[in-house]
């Protein structure tokens, strides 16, 4: 054997094609087809090869190849006007938020996220969670929102899986070649790669910071590999959800505290703060120590300004979703942290601890504690969130629990089909690309024609096919199986079939297996031949979930199984590359998640602009996107105590559906082959979700929503020198020490308040007695409670009205009274109550300060 050196040849690119190396290093490229044509065209087997990854295909790029195109009217013509796009994109000033809020321009919205799921070309994704990061500033780009993301460069990314001959997952890891990536050194004032620094047990840990363009958002993504750390502190960064607790702690810490010292070092102003689930809720507690030792504000006055500026967002109802560390841990990370804060131990651990938990440190509590405003992410799971998260406010009813909701959406032209987007362009209003949020925009879908629709989704599906069937011969390969096991792969898949897809992280609450619960049936209907179906899985379980790699397992064994060989495929590794194949070519998307787990899902939102229809349990996105014509449910709304009768009822109507109503449907074809029933379903599915379910339309809800509120309120502190913030803490302190004076005075007969009687519409006065000893009428509201008595002999879907101040008696005693109207006989209850009022609280129920009638 001989020695070598390597030697690496890079082409160098016409001056003619310069372009083509500043749009490869801004992710633009990734939502805007006729850019990606641009690097496909000049060779595409090397644009293959390369996994579409344009900084690497121009590395590799024949010089030759290159040039043949600055001699090709046609290719030059396009590459002029993709480059003129581009520019105009990024130079454009008219934008909807500029136009909309011009006095807002000064503002900049820091978002922190553990993952980004922006291209397949750069990993640090796993699923859901990171996707939505992604598209969330895709369409802050879009929008021309100030914006910047802060995370972690994983060099490792999240694992590649591998499905072996046996079924079982198997976790690869590969180090990223970051020249091969669309990332480049975030330079601080002096020219330099920032490197920021944070306190870890015993020594300090460095991290150089990368930039990432996404359109005209910038990502900055924090590096422990580099030689000022120590090999062990060098991985810290490696792996996504890699590690232990210990791991998970110092990546949190990282993304948190060492995110906000990210924009000092780059001198980014951040006025508002969003923290896209708990992992950075340590942010808070940066934010807060910076105001007070730079500022030498108290920890109290420090803690409101930060909540002024602070948006929480929840993903998960799950447990494995929201993370929990040991005190000894928080003792060990945090002993010489919270001093800077001005607080002591006890103090620190309480922002932390959930009630009921006194040995966990729980960072969804410490992000609801620190943010002003907080949401979750569809109607439904905002009702799930203020049941989970009630204990943090205790007094207060669940429906007002502080926690809203924006339901996600996804981003329309990253995840739309360039086939379908030609039909769009073709039949839609010009420019509707840019207000895909307007409902009147998709409605335009009527006009195109069936047979149009219907043809281009058949290709699409074809192709799909093709993709897939490259896939599982790759996976045969590498599991060492027979030449005669590999060309089997192309006798599998019909695309005459009904073909189902089914692709998402597999925790165990998503019930991959579900539709397996009766095999004799499912069995059946896959094996029609007057109405073929097959059905394709995908996804990955985490390294360290069992009972999913078991559910990986089953499919895989079903699979080889007599009467579903070639009916039930499982390709391994799902990434971005397979979801978008998935999303824009199967029939049906099937989700079946144990209702109410399911946040909100995105991945249902990505098939409908695709013209693909939704098959799913009544949760999440689906409880606000199903209107009983643009596709099916999956059992109903109620909630089961029991999971073994819920799997059973919703298994019976995947099946009846299935059998009686989306199989026949399906088959239905005109004289020219037509679904015509079914077509109709797609186009409703496209013009019922696809503006409801963009992100443009989420993003411009948090705006409207949560930041401008931030805005404002951040404007109102730096004019008055944070005194805005100052006397709202005030004031919320001495509304603290005074509450227990509070009392409502009633007349009670057996515990019971008096018992009235009204005729209905009439008007009903009724009168209270407060004593608020120390505290001014102003700082509280008297409201009455009413409703229709209900189960628990508890009032339900309540009313409540503000009573009006009639008078003084004595010293701190106050008459109150308010008229209401009951139009519907029956016999309700009413109580009264009193709730702090401040006009500049955020929330009347942040201070969790309540008080009842008691007994």
């Amino acid at each position: 054997m001989y020695l070598f050196g390597k030697i690496n040849v890079t082409a160098v690119i016409p001056e003619e094609l310069s372009r083509l190396k500043d749009i490869a290093y801004n992710l633009w490229w990734s939502w805007n087809s006729d850019a990606i044509d641009l690097y496909r065209e000049i060779d595409l087997a090397l644009w293959e090869k390369v996994e579409k990854n344009p900084v690497r295909f121009l590395k590799e790029v024949s010089q030759k190849k290159l040039e043949a195109k600055v001699n090709d009217p046609d290719y030059m013509e396009r590459y002029t006007k993709v480059v003129q796009k581009f520019d105009s994109y990024m130079q454009e000033t008219d934008t909807w938020f500029s136009r909309n809020y011009p006095d807002k321009k000064d503002h900049m919205i820091a978002y922190f996220s553990a993952e980004y799921g922006l291209n397949e070309v750069l990993p640090i994704y796993s699923g859901g969670l990171g996707v939505l990061s992604g598209d969330h500033c895709k369409s802050a780009s879009d929008l021309g929102i100030p914006f910047t993301a802060i995370g972690l460069f994983y060099k490792q990314g999240y694992f590649s899986q591998h499905i072996n001959s046996e079924g079982w997952q198997e976790t690869i890891y590969n180090d990223l070649n970051i020249s091969n990536l669309p990332v480049k050194p975030a330079l601080n004032q002096n020219g330099e790669q920032a490197v920021i620094s944070v306190e870890l047990p015993g020594r300090v840990v460095y991290a150089r910071v990368w930039q990432v363009q996404i359109g005209r958002v910038n990502l900055y993504l924090m590096d422990t590999d580099f030689e000022q750390n120590s090999p062990h502190d060098r991985m810290l960064t490696a792996r996504l959800y890699g590690g232990n607790q210990e791991t998970r702690i110092q990546q949190e810490i990282f993304l948190g505290i060492g995110g906000a010292r990210v924009l000092d070092a780059l001198n980014i102003k951040a006025t508002v703060y969003h923290m896209n689930e708990g992992h950075s809720a340590f942010l808070g507690l940066e934010l807060i120590r910076k105001l007070v030792q730079d500022k030498k504000l108290p920890f109290n006055h420090a803690k409101e300004v930060v909540s002024s500026s602070l948006i929480f967002t929840t993903h998960t109802p799950v447990p494995a979703g929201n993370d929990v560390f040991p005190l000894e841990m928080i003792d060990r990370y945090f002993g010489n942290y919270w001093p800077s804060l001005g607080i002591n131990r006890h103090e620190f651990l309480d922002l932390g601890l959930k009630i009921g938990d006194h040995q966990n440190f729980n960072m969804t509590v410490l992000a609801l504690t620190l943010a002003g405003q907080k949401n979750g992410v569809s109607e439904l799971h905002g009702a799930v969130s203020r049941n989970i998260f009630k204990n943090v406010w205790p007094s207060i009813p669940e429906d007002e629990v502080p926690i809203g909701h924006i339901t996600n959406g996804i981003h329309t032209l990253t995840w739309l089909s360039p086939s379908i987007k030609f039909l769009y362009d073709k039949y839609f209003e010009q420019n509707w690309h840019e207000n895909l949020h307007d409902p009147k925009v998709w409605e335009a879908v009527d006009k195109i024609p069936d047979e149009e629709l219907w043809k281009t989704h058949c290709v699409l599906k074809t192709k799909m096919i093709g993709y897939i069937r490259e896939k599982l011969k790759q996976q045969r390969a590498a599991n060492g199986e027979s030449i005669e096991r590999i060309k089997e792969v192309d006798t599998l898949l019909d695309s005459n079939a009904l073909t189902i897809g089914f692709a998402r992280r597999f925790a165990t609450y998503k019930r991959a297996n579900l539709i397996f619960r009766n095999l004799a049936r499912i069995q059946k209907l896959l094996n029609d031949p007057e109405k073929p179906m097959q059905i394709i899985f995908a996804g990955k379980a985490h390294p360290a979930d069992g009972p999913a790699h078991e559910i990986i397992k089953h499919i895989n064994d079903i699979a080889k199984q007599e009467g579903f060989v070639g009916k039930v495929i499982l390709v391994e590794n799902y990434n971005m590359t397979l979801a978008r194949n998935m999303v824009q070519g199967v029939d049906i998307w099937l989700n079946n998640p144990r209702r109410p787990l399911e946040a909100s899902g995105t991945s249902g939102q990505k098939v409908c602009i695709n013209g693909i229809i939704n098959f799913s349990v009544l949760d999440g996105w689906w409880c606000e996107g199903y209107n009983g014509k643009n596709g099916w449910c999956i059992g109903d709304d109620t909630f089961y105590d029991n999971e073994h009768y819920q799997d059973n009822a919703d298994s019976e109507s995947i099946y009846n559906t299935l059998e009686k109503e989306i199989l026949p449907l399906f088959f239905d074809r005109n004289e020219k082959g037509i679904p015509e029933k079914w077509v109709a379903i797609m186009k409703e599915s496209i013009k019922s979700n696809a503006a409801l379910f963009s992100t443009h339309r989420m993003v411009q809800e948090y705006t409207t929503k949560y930041y401008l509120t931030s805005m404002d309120r951040v404007d109102k502190d730096l004019a008055s020198n944070y005194q805005f913030s100052v006397n709202l803490s005030n004031w919320k302190t001495h509304v603290e020490k005074l509450w227990p004076q509070v009392q409502i005075l009633a007349d009670k007969t057996a515990n019971q308040l008096k018992e009235m009687n009204s005729s209905s519409g009439e008007n009903i006065k009724i009168s209270a007695t407060v004593y608020l000893g120390g505290l001014d009428p102003s700082s509280v509201k008297v409201q009455i409670y009413y409703g229709g008595i209900g189960k628990d002999n508890l009032i339900e879907s309540p009313e409540i009205i503000d009573m009006h101040l009639d008078g003084k008696t004595d010293e701190g005693t106050y008459i109150y009274s308010a008229n209401i109207k009951l139009f519907e006989g029956g016999e309700y209850g009413y109580t009264f109550r009193v709730i702090p009022y401040h006009p500049d609280l955020i929330n009347p129920f942040d201070l969790g300060l309540i008080r009842w009638i008691v007994q």
